[in-house]
């Protein structure tokens, strides 16, 4: 197995991983926490290059997640996201790529407003005993919560992960 191979079977399994992860945080807890971002960023930083993804690409890529982390801020400043989904959504973007990014933004945007409107539908609905003792269920339920955007965010990730160039390493 070349450097080239591992490195894009182990930034797999961590994006993959992380990603999953944050989706999941963001659903139980409303929060994705800093040292998430943290490790995708230091793993791109070390996996990209190891993976033979071009200086060129990677600066694109860099750019493109400035791009979209200023983007999502204006969104935050808006009240519309939190905090945790604007930096997860830049560093995704900068680990599926310049050449990804349009299409990772429509699909969060598709997979946010199918969340949106099963979480509106869900709020309307009468919670079984079992659900009113879980606390993460109640915070869901209620009307002034917001949307876990974090979970569209990394349906939109997986959706785009297999076209990617990590995964063109392995084929």
């Amino acid at each position: 197995m070349t450097i080239s191979i591992g490195a894009s079977v182990t930034a797999g399994a961590c994006f993959i991983a992380a990603v999953l992860w944050a989706g999941a945080a963001d659903l139980v807890t409303m929060k994705i926490r800093n040292g998430l971002v943290l490790f995708l960023i230091a793993g791109y930083i070390i996996l990209a290059p190891l993976s033979g993804i071009a200086w060129l690409d990677i600066g694109w890529s860099i750019a493109v997640a400035a791009g979209v982390l200023a983007c999502m801020f204006v969104l935050f400043g808006l009240g519309w996201i939190g905090g945790g989904d604007a930096k997860l959504a830049a560093v995704i973007a900068l680990w599926l790529g310049a050449d990804h990014a349009l299409a990772y933004i429509l699909y969060t945007a598709l997979f946010g407003g199918i969340l949106t409107i099963v979480l509106l539908q869900f709020r309307l609905m009468v919670l079984p005993l079992q659900c009113l003792t879980v606390p993460w269920i109640m915070r869901l339920h209620a009307p002034e919560t917001g949307v876990p955007y974090g979970v569209a965010i990394t349906a939109a990730a997986l959706f785009i992960f297999p076209a990617t160039h990590w995964m063109k390493a392995l084929t």
